[in-house]
C-alpha cells in the first residue's frame, strides 16, 4: 500500500484499476463509466496517470451489480479467497507460510485456526459417538474389496444422516460439524494396528487406521506435518466442488461429499498412489534410472514431478523431505525418490511435488498404496470446511454458470422411435 494510501487509514484497502475491474469482472474502461455514473469514487496516484479505488466501495458494487467471476492469469475463471495464496514459489495460509505452520503446530490446530483465526495450543477434535456407531456400521457393510476413499464416502453420508440439524449453516454450528466430522473419519476406517492407548493427535489416530507397524515419534510428526501442508492448496478441483455445493447452500457434509466425488482421480487426491507404486518398483529393481526410463518410452508423465502452480520444487515437498531425512526406516525409499527425480531432471525441468515424499512415507512405512490418498482426504476436509464457510456468507447460487449452446438449432423434428 502507498504511503498516501496509509494516512487514511490503516484499514482502508486501495485497488488500482486492474485490480478493480478483475473484482467487479468487467474492463478496466467499465470501471471508469461507472466511476463518471456516481457509483465508484476514485483517487489519483500523486505524480502518476493512475487511479485507485476503495475496495469495500468495488466489493459493494460487485454485490449489487451481480459480480462476474474475474479470469485468472491462465485464463480460467478465478474466486477471491482470503485462504490460500501460492506466490513466488511460496505457499500461504491466511498469510503465514504453510511450511512455518507445519514446522511449529499440530493438524487440529493449524486447522481451527484456520476456520477462526484463533490458534490454540492442545486443540484435539472428538468424535461424537451417535455419528461414529453410524459411520462404522456404513463401513462395515461394505464389500471387502472396497477402498480407504469408498469407506470416507460412506462415512461422511453416514454421520450426516445421524446429525438431525445438518442443515444449519450459522457459523458456529458448521465449526461443530467440522470439528466432530474430521475425527469421525478417521475413526471410522478399520484399524490395522493397535491404536495406543494414549492416542490424543489425530495423526496417531490415522496412522493404525493406514499401517500395522508402530509410529514413531519422527514418523507420526512427518505424517502431521504432511496433514498440515495438504490442509488447503488454493482452488483445486476438490476445493471448486465443494464452493458449488456450498454457494447451493448445501449442508457442510454434503459439501464434503463433493470435494470426495471430485478428489477421486489420477490426477488429483490419487496421483499419490502411482508414486507409491513406482517408488515399490524403484526399490525392487534397485534402479531410478530403469524406472524413469520406462515411463518416457511408454510416453508416461513420471507421477510426482512437476506442478503447475510452481516453477521450482513445491514447498510442501522440501519441507516434508526435511523432516523424512530423520525417519531412519524412510531412507531407502527416500533414496529412491532421489534417484527418481535426479534421474529425470537429466530429461526435462522438473522438480518434486508433494505426491513425492507423501509416497515416501506411505512406503516407508507398510502403507497400502491408497494410504496417501487417504492422508489427502482427510486432511483437505479442514480445507474444504473453510472454503465452505467462505462460500456460505456470498450471494447464493452466484456459482451457476450460463451453458454456451452448441446443439442443433430448433427448432427440430419430433424424433420418432
Amino acid at each position: 500500500m502507498a504511503d498516501h494510501d496509509r494516512a487514511h487509514g490503516a484499514s482502508e484497502q486501495r485497488l488500482s484499476t486492474r485490480e478493480a475491474a478483475d473484482r467487479l469482472g468487467v474492463k478496466p474502461e467499465t470501471v471508469y463509466a461507472y466511476v463518471s455514473r456516481g457509483q465508484l469514487t476514485s483517487r489519483r496516484i500523486p505524480g502518476g496517470r493512475g487511479s485507485t479505488f476503495d475496495a469495500e466501495e468495488v466489493d459493494a458494487l460487485a454485490r449489487r451489480s451481480g459480480r462476474r467471476e474475474p479470469s485468472s492469469a491462465g485464463g480460467g475463471p478465478a474466486m477471491g479467497t482470503g485462504i490460500t495464496l501460492i506466490e513466488g514459489d511460496r505457499c500461504y495460509f491466511r498469510g503465514v507460510e504453510a511450511t512455518e505452520l507445519a514446522a511449529a503446530y499440530h493438524y487440529e490446530e493449524v486447522a481451527e485456526w484456520l476456520w477462526t483465526g484463533d490458534l490454540r495450543r492442545g486443540t484435539h477434535f472428538a468424535a461424537p459417538q451417535d455419528a461414529l456407531s453410524a459411520a462404522r456400521r456404513a463401513v462395515e457393510s461394505l464389500p471387502e474389496h472396497s477402498g480407504p476413499m469408498d469407506r470416507l464416502r460412506v462415512a461422511v453420508i453416514a454421520a450426516a444422516a445421524a446429525d438431525p440439524l445438518r442443515f444449519d449453516l450459522s457459523e458456529d454450528a458448521v465449526l461443530d460439524t467440522a470439528r466432530s466430522l474430521i475425527p469421525t473419519l478417521v475413526e471410522a476406517l478399520p484399524p490395522q494396528g493397535p491404536e495406543p492407548s494414549d492416542a490424543q493427535s489425530l495423526a496417531e489416530r490415522l496412522w493404525s487406521r493406514l499401517t500395522a507397524a508402530p509410529g514413531t515419534p519422527t514418523s507420526l510428526r512427518a505424517l502431521d506435518a504432511a496433514l498440515v501442508l495438504l490442509i488447503d492448496h488454493d482452488l483445486a478441483a476438490s476445493t471448486l466442488a465443494v464452493r458449488i455445493a456450498a454457494s447451493a447452500h448445501a449442508h457442510p457434509y454434503a459439501a464434503v461429499s463433493a470435494g470426495f466425488g471430485a478428489l477421486d482421480g489420477p490426477l488429483h487426491g490419487a496421483a499419490s498412489g502411482l508414486v507409491h507404486r513406482m517408488l515399490l518398483e524403484v526399490l525392487e529393481r534397485g534402479s531410478a534410472a530403469a524406472v524413469v526410463a520406462d515411463h518416457l518410452r511408454a510416453g508416461r508423465r513420471i507421477p510426482g514431478l512437476g506442478h503447475p502452480l510452481y516453477s521450482g520444487e513445491d514447498p510442501r515437498a522440501r519441507a516434508l523431505f526435511a523432516l523424512l531425512a530423520d525417519v531412519p526406516q524412510a531412507q531407502p525409499a527416500l533414496q529412491a525418490a532421489r534417484g527418481v527425480a535426479g534421474t529425470a531432471a537429466r530429461h526435462a525441468e522438473l522438480h518434486a511435488n508433494v505426491d513425492l515424499p507423501l509416497a515416501v512415507l506411505t512406503v516407508s512405512a507398510g502403507m497400502p498404496a491408497e494410504a496417501g490418498e487417504t492422508v489427502f482426504a482427510v486432511a483437505r476436509t479442514a480445507g474444504w470446511i473453510a472454503h465452505a464457510l467462505e462460500e456460505y456468507a456470498e450471494r447464493p447460487l452466484r456459482l451457476r454458470p450460463r451453458g454456451q449452446y452448441n446443439g442443433p438449432r430448433p427448432p427440430q423434428p419430433l424424433p420418432l422411435p
